[in-house]
């Protein structure tokens, strides 16, 4: 048969299905949110974990610094220093104490999901800011992020690094 500009007549073809319809969109959108909604609060509860170890030591290791500055400004009036203590076994907190009064300078709390070791729960700095405790480290852990604070015993310098 013949029509059209050149005589051809054209086969109806059977129509191709080029999308999705829109309940099968709806439903792929409903399982990605089922699915974030309880992926996502996992994922970021990991990471918090892991910062929470870092932001752990690092406030330990300001209060080292700050109770050696304590002993270093007050020498004049307190020779025997100041010293950080931790507090319990395993430690839940720790505090700044006068060893010349026994006066608590600040205390503060650690973390519950925070881990620290170590082989003493107490360093004193005398007044030129040595360290006069016996032991120089402690770690601090949490979801797999681990740090080693370390204080050098002559100068009293402390220092953080990740391991």
């Amino acid at each position: 048969m013949y029509s059209g500009t050149y005589g051809f007549r054209r086969m109806v073809q059977p129509v191709k299905r080029a999308g999705f319809t829109l309940t099968e969109a709806i439903l792929v959108v409903l399982f990605l949110g089922i699915f974030s909604a309880i992926a996502i609060p996992k994922l970021n509860q990991a990471v918090v974990s892991k910062y929470k170890a870092e932001a752990e030591a690092k406030k330990i290791v300001t209060c080292l610094r700050r109770t050696r500055g304590l002993a270093i400004s007050n020498a004049a009036t307190n020779t025997d220093g100041f010293a950080l203590k931790f507090l319990n076994n395993p430690f839940t907190s720790y505090e700044i104490v006068n060893l010349n009064t026994a006066e608590v300078v600040d205390s503060y709390n650690i973390d519950p999901k925070v881990n620290i070791t170590g082989t003493a729960d107490q360093f004193e700095f005398g007044p030129l800011g040595n360290l006069t405790s016996t032991y120089t480290q402690i770690s601090v852990s949490a979801e797999g992020k681990s740090y080693t604070i370390t204080i050098i015993t002559a100068t009293g310098m402390v220092k953080c690094t990740e391991s």
